[in-house]
């Protein structure tokens, strides 16, 4: 059975970092797009960062770009998300996805068709 796992969230002051990993069974990764999205309380999921299938192309929502980084490494089966500065307003359930084809262009949630069940990442004021 096809399955993602989130790990390395926790709880961090403002401007730590946190590095996320996103790690697939079943089949390879290689050939999908991947997504982080979070969700805060209240607030509606929304997309952090997105990856083609190779890593090649990579796309960044304006709240965390040029603090976070997203990779992967297809040989391990694993996508990363490296969040650094990290700011109070981070805080939500971090949710990796794969998407339903191969390039970074997939921001919609309606675009993915497997779920990690998230991990929480909590920034301290």
């Amino acid at each position: 059975q096809e399955q993602l796992v989130e790990s390395g969230g926790g709880l961090v002051q403002a401007g730590a970092s946190l590095r996320l990993a996103c790690a697939a069974s079943g089949r390879t990764l290689s050939n999908y797009a991947m997504g982080w999205f979070r969700q805060a309380p209240g607030k509606e999921r929304e997309v952090v960062s997105t990856i083609n299938w190779s890593g090649g192309f990579t796309y960044y929502a304006d709240s965390v770009k040029g603090r976070f980084t997203i990779s992967r490494d297809n040989a391990k089966n694993t996508v990363y998300l490296q969040m650094n500065s990290l700011k109070p307003e981070d805080t939500a359930v971090y949710f990796c996805a794969r998407a339903r084809g191969s390039t970074s262009a997939y921001r919609n949630a309606r675009d993915y068709d497997y779920w990690g069940q998230g991990t929480q990442v909590t920034v301290s004021r």
